[in-house]
C-alpha cells in the first residue's frame, strides 16, 4: 500500500538535502533566519547571505539588540526588505523575553510570521509537530492529487491546508517538512519537473493525466507597469551624495542616491540645488514584483564648497561607493555604480 509520507521520507533519506547551514538540531534561531530569507528567494541565493549574516548576528540577542543601521547592510541585495525589518523587530521581542516561542500561536504573534513559517519553526526549529504550506508544498500536492482549483481563493487554500495536515506525520515530522520542500525545490520544480526521478510518479494524478506542467493553477499575469524616475549622482572627488531611505516603504532603511519621482520637477530641482552641467548620463532598469523601474541617472561634478549646502538640502551624507555598499544599498544602486564605472 502506497503511503505518501513513507515514500517521501524514503526518497529524502537518500536524495534529500542534509548539509544546509541552518539544518542544525535545537537551533530555532538559524531556522528562523533561513525561513525568512527563503521567502520569495531561492536557496542558492540565500546561501550567499546566510553565513555572513550569522557571523555578524550569531544569536537572537545579537540581532534583537542591534540597530537597524547595523542590520541593513547584511540584508542589502536580498530584496523584500520588509522581511528584514519584521525579523529585526521580532528578534527584539524574543531577546527581551529571553526565550523562543514554544507554540504555533506564539510564533504567529511575532511580526512577519504567518502560519506556514510558524509551522516550519515548530517542525524544523523546535523539532515539534508542525505543518507548512509554502510554494513547494502547494505545487507537490496540487500535482499529486491533480487539484485544479485556484489556490489563491481562501476556500481552496483552507482545503489544501487540511490535506497537508492529513498527510503530515508526527514521527520524523522535521524530516518530512524538509523532504517535501526538497522534493518541490529539486524534482517537482515550477517548470520542467523531473518526473522520471520522482518517488511519487507512479501515484501522481497530474503525471498520469499529463497535467504536471499545467498545475498548480496559475492566474493570467497582468502586465507589469513601468515607472520612470531620475537619479542625481552628485560627485565631489571620490565621494557621492547618498540619502538614507525611510524605514517604511521601498528600500526601507537602505542608502540610495537622490531620486526624483516626478520628471517635471527635475529641471527645477537641479536649478534649486545649483546643479548645472551634466557630465554623464546612464539608464538602468530594475524589476520589482509589482512594477519595473526605469531609472535615468544624471552625473554632476561639484566643487568642495558646495558639499555642506547640498548635504543639508538633501539630508544626505557623502560617501565613496565602496563605503556606501558596506553601509547597505539596494541592488539597483549597485547596478548604477557598475554602469558608471564602465
Amino acid at each position: 500500500m502506497f503511503v505518501f509520507s513513507d515514500a517521501l521520507l524514503a526518497w529524502f533519506d537518500v536524495h534529500g538535502r542534509h548539509d544546509l547551514p541552518w539544518q542544525v538540531a535545537d537551533d530555532p534561531y538559524k531556522v528562523w533566519v533561513s525561513e525568512i530569507m527563503l521567502q520569495q528567494t531561492q536557496v542558492k541565493t540565500v546561501l550567499q547571505y546566510f553565513d555572513r549574516f550569522m557571523q555578524r548576528f550569531p544569536t537572537v540577542h545579537d540581532l534583537g539588540t542591534a540597530s537597524w543601521d547595523d542590520v541593513a547592510p547584511y540584508w542589502a541585495g536580498l530584496g523584500y526588505y520588509a522581511r528584514a525589518r519584521n525579523l529585526h523587530k521580532a528578534a527584539g521581542i524574543v531577546a527581551a523575553r529571553g526565550h523562543f516561542p514554544q507554540t504555533l500561536e506564539e510564533w504567529i504573534e511575532l511580526p512577519g510570521i504567518g502560519p506556514s513559517t510558524a509551522g516550519a519553526l515548530m517542525s524544523l526549529g523546535l523539532r515539534k509537530y508542525g505543518v507548512i504550506m509554502d510554494g513547494n508544498v502547494k505545487r507537490v500536492l496540487s500535482r499529486f492529487f491533480a487539484i485544479e482549483d485556484d489556490l489563491s481563493k481562501p476556500m481552496h487554500e483552507r482545503a489544501m491546508w487540511e490535506l497537508a495536515k492529513s498527510l503530515c506525520p508526527s514521527e520524523r515530522n522535521h524530516d518530512y517538512t524538509q523532504a517535501i520542500m526538497d522534493l518541490g525545490a529539486t524534482i517537482c520544480t515550477p517548470k520542467k519537473p523531473l518526473c522520471l526521478y520522482c518517488p511519487m510518479q507512479a501515484e501522481c494524478k497530474a503525471h498520469a493525466q499529463g497535467l504536471e506542467n499545467e498545475l498548480p493553477f496559475k492566474k493570467a499575469k497582468k502586465p507589469v507597469p513601468v515607472r520612470s524616475a531620475q537619479v542625481l549622482v552628485i560627485q565631489c572627488g571620490d565621494n557621492w551624495l547618498w540619502q538614507q531611505r525611510p524605514n517604511s516603504g521601498l528600500w526601507g532603511g537602505l542608502w540610495c542616491l537622490p531620486i526624483i519621482d516626478e520628471p517635471s520637477e527635475f529641471e527645477h530641482r537641479c536649478q534649486t540645488l545649483g546643479l548645472k552641467k551634466v557630465v554623464q548620463k546612464v539608464n538602468i532598469s530594475h524589476s520589482f514584483t509589482h512594477f519595473t523601474w526605469q531609472l535615468e541617472a544624471f552625473v554632476f561634478h561639484i566643487d568642495p564648497d558646495q558639499q555642506e549646502h547640498l548635504a543639508i538640502e538633501l539630508n544626505g551624507s557623502w560617501m565613496n561607493p565602496n563605503l556606501a555598499v558596506e553601509s547597505g544599498i539596494p541592488t539597483a544602486m549597485k547596478k548604477l555604480i557598475s554602469s558608471l564605472s564602465l
